[in-house]
C-alpha cells in the first residue's frame, strides 16, 4: 500500500519560519531546478510542493501536480498536499487536514503571507517555460474541503496575490517605536508585525483577555490580536507587543469601536452603560503600556464621562 504526498521533511520541523521577502530574491527571480530554489530559501524542501507545518506555511511551488489546481494568475485556488500519485498526478486517495495543509490552514487564521513559487509544469499563461520563477506574496483567504475530479476528498486554498512596497525584508523585526511601513494593494493597508501578533496570541495561549474565551477551529486555535493605541495617522501606534492585547473577535470589535475601554487598574469598563465589567487577564511575560490604554480611553470618551 502506497500514501503519494507531498513531502515536506525538510520543512515541517523547522524551528523558525521565514515568512515575507527573502532578502535578494524579489518577484520575478528564476531558478534552473529545485536545489537551486531551496539553495535560495524562497523555498527550502528539495521536493514538495508545501513548506509549512501545524504552525504555518511560508511558501508553496505551484507546478502543475495537481489537476484540480487552478490558476487565474493574481489568485489561485491551490489544491492541498496527499493522496496524489506523482506518476500520473491523479488522486488516489484523500487528503487530511494535517502537515502542510494544516501550515495553509494556519496561515490563514494567523495572517501570514506565503511566498508563491511556479514552476514549468504549471499553467501555460502564468508559468515560466523552464525552472521555477518565485511570482511574489500571497494571502491565505479561504480554505474548504471537496471531492476532487477523481473523486476523493482533497484540501482547497484560495490565494490572492497583495503587492508589497516598503515591507521589511524579514517580517517581526522593526525596531520598538518604528513608523509602520505599508502595504500597496487595492486598498492601502498597514504592514503589521504578523510575528509580533503572534507572539501575544501564543502567550495567551490564545485566549481573549476579556471574556477569557479560547476559540479552537480545525487548524487550531483562533485569536486576534488588537492595537491599544491605533496604527497609522492621526494615531501614529507603535507596533510593538505593549500595545497589544489577544482578543476574541467580538471584543476585538468592541474595543476598537470604544464600546469598552480599560483602565489604568487593568479594568474593562463598558462605555455605553458607563460600568467596569471585568479584570483584564494579565500575565508578566506580556506587559502593556497604559499610556496606550489612556490614549484609547482619551479617544473614545462618551458624553456619560469626563476625563
Amino acid at each position: 500500500m502506497f500514501t503519494f504526498l507531498r513531502p515536506i521533511a525538510y520543512c515541517a520541523g523547522m524551528a523558525e519560519r521565514t515568512y515575507g521577502e527573502i532578502p535578494g530574491y524579489p518577484p520575478g527571480s528564476t531558478f534552473a531546478n529545485r536545489n537551486a530554489l531551496a539553495g535560495s530559501k524562497v523555498h527550502r524542501p528539495l521536493q514538495g510542493g508545501i513548506c509549512g507545518g501545524a504552525d504555518g506555511a511560508e511558501s508553496i511551488v505551484v507546478s502543475g501536480g495537481y489537476v484540480d489546481d487552478e490558476d487565474y494568475g493574481n489568485e489561485i485556488v491551490y489544491t492541498g498536499q496527499g493522496g496524489n500519485d506523482p506518476r500520473t498526478k491523479r488522486q488516489v486517495a484523500d487528503q487530511k487536514l494535517t502537515l502542510g495543509n494544516l501550515g495553509l490552514a494556519r496561515s490563514r487564521l494567523d495572517g501570514n503571507p506565503v511566498r508563491v513559487i511556479r514552476g514549468a509544469g504549471g499553467d501555460k499563461d502564468h508559468s515560466p517555460t523552464a525552472g521555477f520563477r518565485y511570482d511574489g506574496l500571497f494571502r491565505v483567504v479561504d480554505h474548504w474541503t471537496a471531492t476532487g475530479t477523481d473523486g476523493f476528498k482533497i484540501w482547497r486554498f484560495r490565494l490572492v496575490a497583495i503587492e508589497i512596497r516598503d515591507l521589511p525584508e524579514k517580517l517581526g523585526q522593526p525596531a520598538a517605536h518604528e513608523p509602520v511601513s505599508r502595504v500597496e494593494a487595492t486598498i492601502q493597508r498597514l504592514a503589521r508585525s504578523a510575528a509580533r501578533a503572534t507572539e501575544v496570541k501564543r502567550l495567551h495561549d490564545y485566549t481573549c483577555q476579556i471574556c477569557n474565551t479560547r476559540l479552537v477551529t480545525p487548524a487550531g486555535p483562533y485569536a486576534e490580536a488588537c492595537h491599544i493605541k491605533p496604527l497609522g495617522k492621526p494615531h501614529n501606534g507603535p507596533d510593538v507587543t505593549e500595545n497589544l492585547l489577544c482578543l476574541c473577535p467580538n471584543h476585538h470589535l468592541l474595543f476598537d469601536t470604544g464600546a469598552l475601554y480599560i483602565d489604568s487598574d487593568g479594568r474593562v469598563h463598558d462605555t455605553i452603560n458607563n460600568t467596569a465589567i471585568v479584570d483584564l487577564q494579565l500575565t508578566d511575560k506580556h506587559p502593556i503600556d497604559w499610556s496606550f490604554a489612556e490614549y484609547h480611553r482619551q479617544s473614545h470618551l462618551t458624553d456619560n464621562e469626563t476625563s
